[in-house]
Order: structure tokens, then sequence, then C-alpha cells
């Protein structure tokens, strides 16, 4: 792998910090004030560039109910 530019590293250090914050880059892209579509686009690109990228942390959709008798 080549050396970074400074455009790679801006967006690969986001998706590490929402990451590692456990958020999800929708959340954290509000947060942060960044296009989520400009977030998204560049992990992708980072990855056809096989620059490795962190996982993306997917918060749960569903929580298991009890339902009492």
């Amino acid at each position: 792998m080549t050396d970074l530019t400074s455009t790679q590293a801006f967006w690969l250090g986001h998706l590490y910090h929402a990451s590692s914050r456990q958020m999800a880059l929708s959340e954290y892209a509000e947060e942060q004030g960044l296009d989520l579509a400009l977030l998204l686009a560049w992990e992708k690109r980072l990855v056809v560039q096989e620059v490795p990228v962190p996982p993306r942390h997917r918060p749960q959709r569903f929580v298991a109910v009890e339902v009492a008798p």
C-alpha cells in the first residue's frame, strides 16, 4: 500500500473515530457536521483502493421483548 493522501487520511480518520466510539456513521456524520453521503462514498473508495477500513458499528434494530402472562 502506498502512503495515504491527506484527503484519504482525513476520511479514514473519521471512519476510525466513528468505529472506536461505536457510533453509526449516520449519527457520527450528523454530530461532526459531515455529509453522510461523502463519508459513505469515501468508505467505499478506500475499500476499493485496498485501504483497510474499520468495521462499522451497527446498532441493534430489534430488541428482545419478554411478554408477561
